[in-house]
């Protein structure tokens, strides 16, 4: 008999008597462990696992460890990959919508924590309207978007955001700049992630970027020393600090976090489906909407839980035969929620003529140059939903950036 003497002790404990159980000499090597945590909203509890994932066969065991017990037996779980699970992830498992919170074990530390590592990025204003194309260039460079919000500054926060700059003769051009207009902020997930994304945006001054680094971003999009495109981290310290004043982990902080850019008017809905975040579709669709002379005044990555995906497209429910299909898709992965602006109240009939028909099968045949033809795969997995009555547009932009944010 003995006493468990510590949180940390009792996980330790919980790994090795699942080793043993499990009979599997070489457990450590054969999978990744991860604490999660899912909000259990019919018993308004926090439950807490941990999450085995099996690199030979992308299989995954779930561990209940209130009750010290197995909770998901060893099955496959397609809306999971290795590269969705990292510390503050949201995965879907079997319409759960889960947080990982940490590594269960050490050598999923070291394999995974240490080489993987978040980094902060800001699209300034002067870059925004050429994020379609930014965003392809982070993907294709192997970033992973893990967090994404259109943002609009105040002084107090440019002033909280450069407090390094404090006292120097810049920084109110660099305030005045900064609150022009909307920001896009991110959190950016890759090996050595810091390192790589400062690598990726060039020097600072845009003008010496294109002469020593012309496939940077601040070579390529920037206009001059201040006027650079974007913002990186320079550490992991100022990566967290950053990334904290923008995605706040809690709601105490000096500063309200920046809020949303909807304007609520003349306005339609679209969302990039999990499915087309997954393919590395992002930047793709966003840029086929903004060279079509649509302007996107909001977006936000969503992790949708399942009752509010039921919610959303409970207009369908009986109506589409894909409706369970549909809920399905949305709550699998992180989506991408943006408001459409157009100049009349014509806007969400124009966008939902460019979206095109809800099969991509049939637009291809029909309008082959819309969005669903051109990234679609099934009724299902038509790469975005968009409104489709004139005057569910401003519900449905407010669903998103009034009631889930």
């Amino acid at each position: 008999m003995f006493t468990v003497k510590s949180n940390r002790t009792q996980h330790l404990f919980v790994v090795v008597c699942l080793s043993l159980l499990l009979n599997q000499s070489d457990i450590d090597n054969s999978r990744y462990s991860f604490n999660v945590e899912w909000h259990d909203t019919e018993a308004s509890i926090i439950r807490t696992f941990i999450l085995f994932y099996y690199k030979v066969d992308g299989t995954i065991e779930l561990y209940d460890t209130k009750y010290r017990r197995m909770f998901l037996r060893r099955t496959k779980c397609d809306s999971v990959t290795l590269g969705d699970l990292h510390i503050d992830a949201s995965v879907n498992i079997l319409s759960r919508q889960m947080k990982i919170t940490g590594f269960a074990d050490e050598y999923t530390h070291v394999h995974l924590g240490i080489v993987m590592q978040r980094t902060f990025a800001m699209l300034k204003p002067d870059a925004v309207e050429k994020m379609g194309q930014i965003l392809k260039l982070i993907i294709e460079n192997g970033f992973k978007v893990t967090k994404l919000k259109m943002v609009q500054m105040t002084k107090e926060h440019a002033l909280e955001f450069y407090a390094e700059h404090k006292g120097k003769p810049f920084l109110p051009f660099l305030v005045e700049y900064m609150t022009s207009g909307p920001v896009i902020a991110m959190e950016l997930l890759a090996e050595n992630g810091v390192a790589k994304w400062r690598e990726l945006l060039g020097p600072t001054d845009s003008e010496q970027a294109r002469k020593d680094a012309p496939g940077s971003i601040r070579a390529r999009f920037g206009k001059d020393k201040s006027l650079n495109a974007a913002h990186g981290s320079d550490s992991c310290i100022s990566a967290e600090r950053e990334l904290n004043i923008f995605f706040p982990m809690s709601r105490i902080a000096q500063y309200e976090s920046p809020r949303s850019t909807a304007t609520f008017k003349n306005t339609t809905c679209c969302i990039i489906k999990p499915h087309a975040v997954q393919e590395g579709l992002l930047g793709d669709i966003v840029s086929e909407i903004q060279e079509n002379g649509f302007k996107i005044t909001a977006m936000q990555m969503f992790y949708m839980e399942h009752p509010n995906a039921q919610e959303f497209y409970e207009v369908y429910k009986g109506v589409l035969a894909e409706y369970s299909g549909m809920v399905n898709q949305l709550v699998s992965g992180a989506s991408v929620a943006m408001e459409i602006a157009g100049s009349d109240a014509d806007t969400p009939s124009k966008f939902r003529a460019f979206v095109g028909p809800a099969d991509p099968e049939l637009a291809r045949k029909l309008r082959p140059t819309t969005l669903r033809a051109k990234f679609g795969k099934t009724r299902v997995q038509n790469a975005v939903h968009c409104t489709d009555l004139p005057e569910d547009g401003l519900l449905e932009v407010e669903y998103f950036f009034k009631i889930l944010e």
